[in-house]
């Protein structure tokens, strides 16, 4: 409690934190932002060379009347293999930050990361009631993960009462969301594959594998963790994000090799330019890459979903904590 409290005023506002700085760096965004606006090219400008080079390219030498993915996925195709694996190097990193404690060998046999920090914890502060509401978090956290739709007694919400005392418990959510995520998820799949496949259209992988992930999102939202992670696991993803990254590979490295350039197009082109088959690799890469991210973001938002957190106060707290109770004394 602090001084204030004490006398009844309420706790003190905070104050700002360095306002100056902070005008100085608002300002400076605003600055760019006007100059931004003010240099976008008007509808009677010249094209760059990269968009003047596309229009000229994609309908003969690729077959597709969309220069934005022959930009994306042939002129600058390199470009884009560098941000899908950059995206890999991300989703890697995300797994193994929020990997599950693995068991580890001591002198005793067996003891898992979970059970050596409660010990370690114990042995840097054995009171065991100082902190009631670290330990009230913990007994939560232990009965949430324990928890299945049998033992909560309901999977749906439908099924309780009206006005029943307690909070929610379904694993799921109501009959009118199921419903509509049933009826939006294969519109909202067909629309991704569609950005994948029609080249003659803005889109590609990345775009359609974000769209993908919203599907998969939905439906999580929708049904709940213990139906859709029976569909939603992480050996078949990552072998399923694998393959994409080795057909990315195969297919730039085989225009190297075959057509002597990186993105070169060395398969056949349909003769129309309004077909899935129109583009050559442009269409394989874009394929490919619609499996790695869609694969990728699924892997690292369920991982970071799935996070186990720690409950553990950190030093800062402990020390504010304590610093709260030598006022109060």
């Amino acid at each position: 409690m602090t001084a204030a409290d004490s006398r009844g005023g309420g706790p003190e506002p905070e104050g700002l934190h360095r306002p100056a700085r902070a005008a100085v760096l608002a300002g400076c965004t605003a600055a760019c932002l006007v100059v931004a606006l003010v240099g976008v090219p008007r509808e009677r400008a010249g094209l760059p060379a990269v968009a003047r080079e596309a229009l000229r390219v994609a309908e003969p030498h690729w077959h597709i009347d969309e220069p934005v993915n022959e930009v994306v996925y042939g002129t600058r195709g390199f470009d884009t293999f560098g941000e899908t694996f950059l995206l890999l190097a991300a989703v890697v990193s995300v797994t193994t930050l929020t990997r599950r404690r693995e068991n580890r060998a001591d002198e005793g046999g067996e003891q898992g990361e979970q059970d050596a920090g409660r010990r370690e914890q114990a042995e840097v502060d054995p009171s065991p009631g100082v902190d009631a509401d670290e330990s009230q978090a913990r007994s939560a956290e232990a009965a949430e993960q324990s928890e299945t739709p049998a033992s909560r007694g309901t999977t749906y919400p439908d099924d309780e009462r009206l006005g029943s005392p307690g909070p929610e418990r379904a694993d799921a959510m109501s009959v009118v969301t199921r419903t509509a995520a049933r009826t939006a998820a294969p519109m909202l799949a067909v629309a991704g594959v569609y950005l994948a496949a029609e080249g003659y259209s803005p889109g590609g992988g990345f775009p359609a594998g974000a769209v993908m992930l919203g599907v998969i999102l939905l439906l999580w939202a929708g049904f709940g963790h213990e139906r859709l992670g029976r569909a939603v696991r992480p050996q078949p993803l990552e072998s399923l994000e694998l393959a994409g990254a080795i057909a990315i590979i195969a297919i730039e490295a085989l225009g190297l090799a075959i057509k002597g350039s990186v993105s070169a197009n060395w398969l056949p082109l349909a003769r129309s330019p309004t077909t899935i088959l129109s583009g050559g690799v442009l269409q394989a890469f874009s394929g490919s890459e619609l499996v790695e991210v869609s694969t990728g973001l699924t892997l690292a938002v369920f991982s970071l979903i799935a996070m186990r957190h720690d409950w553990a106060p950190d030093e800062e707290d402990e020390g504010d904590d304590r610093d709260a109770a030598e006022a109060a004394a």
